[in-house]
């Protein structure tokens, strides 16, 4: 099964772990990716600290805990490519729309998937 696949298919809980310049971590509840024709991967997010920390280190790891018993799910190792601000793009992936949502800038940031991990063991 293909990641685009796996991540349609299967139910848990997602977590984008970012750094500053400096090394100071950050790590925040994120849904699950969305998958572009061109093979990136993208997630939308407001100008907070993930999305700080994407301005002066592009790398990150979005960790995947699978629903149900044991410990399964993926880690992904990504850089940072690109990035837009409120596009048509970005509102056609929304998945929610929240109630409270204020008039906050939302980005689409597009990431290159360089490893791919269990969620345990170092994989193959």
């Amino acid at each position: 099964m293909d990641l685009k696949e796996y991540f349609e298919n299967t139910q848990g809980i997602g977590i984008l772990a970012t750094a500053d310049s400096d090394g100071k971590v950050d790590a925040a509840i994120y849904a699950r990716p969305h998958f572009m024709e061109d093979g990136t991967l993208a997630f939308i997010m407001r100008d907070r600290l993930t999305h700080h920390n994407l301005r002066s280190n592009p790398h990150a790891t979005y960790l995947f805990v699978e629903n149900g018993p044991g410990y399964k799910g993926k880690r992904l190792f990504m850089t940072k490519i690109r990035e837009e601000e409120d596009t048509e793009l970005l509102q056609s992936l929304r998945r929610r729309q929240y109630l409270d949502e204020k008039d906050e800038a939302k980005f689409l940031v597009f990431f290159r998937n360089d490893q791919e991990l269990p969620l345990v063991g170092a994989g193959k």
